[in-house]
């Protein structure tokens, strides 16, 4: 990947992870619906390091020093990373003329992240299988990542109008 390349594939994951931010903040303040608090995110990743991957119940786990800013930071990463590998699946050239179907399937896909490897090292078994209203864990968790595939578009649409790559000449 050229340079240009990487730096759109940052731009794309952090707009992307940023709407997906905006959302969860707008979920919180108009319905009162809790996100996920992204210190519990650094918890789980800094307790990896001492080989502990699963938690009956991660809330409850000895917290980690820096988890918050560790779970954030990986939270945006991981945003990165996705994108990362969408470019290389569909192509660069995508980022000339953004389509929202891909994206959209990007975002469907995505989730399976939290269903399947997220929430059940956090204790909430698969798919949230363990939650007093699974569905509902699963139907907001896959809303949420539908709007990162909507902040994928539109962060590469916004892209292609403002920047001018020689992948699309």
């Amino acid at each position: 990947m050229n340079s240009q390349l990487i730096l759109q594939v940052l731009l794309l994951g952090v707009g992307a992870t940023l709407l997906m931010d905006a959302w969860a903040l707008a979920r919180r303040r108009l319905f009162g619906i809790a996100s996920l608090d992204y210190a519990l995110v650094g918890r789980w990743l800094g307790h990896m390091r001492h080989g502990r991957f699963q938690h009956a119940a991660i809330g409850k786990a000895q917290p980690v020093g820096g988890e918050r800013l560790l779970g954030w930071c990986s939270h945006y990463l991981i945003g990165v990373a996705f994108v990362g590998l969408f470019v290389v699946l569909v192509g660069p050239q995508w980022l000339c003329r953004p389509t929202l179907l891909p994206a959209l399937l990007l975002g469907i896909v995505s989730v399976a992240a939290p269903l399947l490897l997220m929430q059940p090292a956090f204790g909430m078994g698969l798919a949230a299988s363990r939650m007093a209203n699974p569905w509902q864990v699963r139907l907001r968790a896959l809303v949420t990542h539908l709007v990162f595939g909507v902040g994928v578009y539109l962060a590469g649409w916004l892209g292609a109008q403002l920047f001018a790559s020689p992948l699309c000449h």
